[in-house]
């Protein structure tokens, strides 16, 4: 059970809490019960260790305040908005025999024990607390779900969950459901035998084979086309050239036959 010392205060002033804050205490309540409300403090330090617990709001705290023991039950941590610290505290006292509503946390053990999950099963939450209508010196500190032997496909409802009598839920009427064990929503790729694997190499270096020989082709067939072109258009333009010069050799003899008839 967690313990805390506290000391009483009789502040009247937002001041005078903020004195009790700043010497590093936190201002808390305790209410409940037939006796008056309690005003106190406790340390910021203990307290936020104390918090830092597993299940501090489902769980009975013995306050001793000024070597007075009482036990109690957190109800309510205000904190700062800016620092995010702890500001106030309130404390429910726990009276023998008053039912009180309170968030009991589920806890699921021996995973490792279950074949839905060792096959890849999913463990689906669906709440991880339980809202609990319990007198307060009965309050559980979790409720124990075991997965020993479960498989995929079973459900897991408040039901399966064993309370004592006059420990109920809240939630009546149905049987809801807690958590599941669903099938994995991913299923793996069985692999390829070897032989496959060889034969589908085999294929590919086959038609990196043949793209190559078709790309080197077209490249030879383009490289004589256009040599035979180019001859085409050297030997046109000899001939061209060859009919000029002819031209022009005769141009001057029927000159010189002229001058000789005149």
């Amino acid at each position: 059970m967690i313990s805390l010392d506290a000391n009483t205060r009789d502040n009247k002033t937002k001041g005078e809490l903020s004195i009790i804050r700043d010497s590093g205490n936190v201002p808390a309540i305790i209410y409940g019960g037939k006796e008056k409300n309690e005003k106190i403090s406790v340390s910021k330090k203990l307290l936020k260790l104390t918090i830092e617990k597993e299940n501090f709001l489902s769980n009975i705290v013995t306050l001793k305040v000024n070597g007075k023991d009482q036990n109690v039950l957190p109800r309510e941590v205000v904190y700062d908005i800016l620092t995010d610290e702890p500001i106030h505290v309130d404390f429910l006292r726990v009276v023998p025999g008053v039912k009180i509503r309170i968030e009991v946390p589920v806890e699921f053990i021996n995973h490792e024990k279950s074949p839905g999950l060792k096959r890849g099963g999913v463990l689906n939450i669906v709440r991880r607390k339980v809202e609990l209508k319990c007198p307060s010196e009965k309050i559980p500190e979790k409720l124990t779900i075991d997965l020993d032997g479960v498989d995929i496909g079973e459900s897991f409802k408040i039901s399966s969950v064993k309370l004592e009598s006059d420990v109920v839920p809240t939630i009546q009427g149905r049987d809801f459901v807690i958590a599941t064990l669903a099938a994995p929503t991913v299923m793996k790729e069985p692999e390829k035998p070897a032989d496959a694997e060889a034969a589908e190499g085999e294929e590919g270096a086959e038609g990196a084979e043949a793209a190559a020989a078709d790309g080197d082709k077209p490249a030879a067939e383009g490289a004589e086309a256009a040599a035979a072109d180019g001859d085409k258009t050297a030997t046109e333009g000899d001939k061209k050239e060859g009919d000029k010069k002819e031209g022009d050799d005769k141009k001057p003899t029927d000159k010189k036959a002229a001058e000789q008839k005149k």
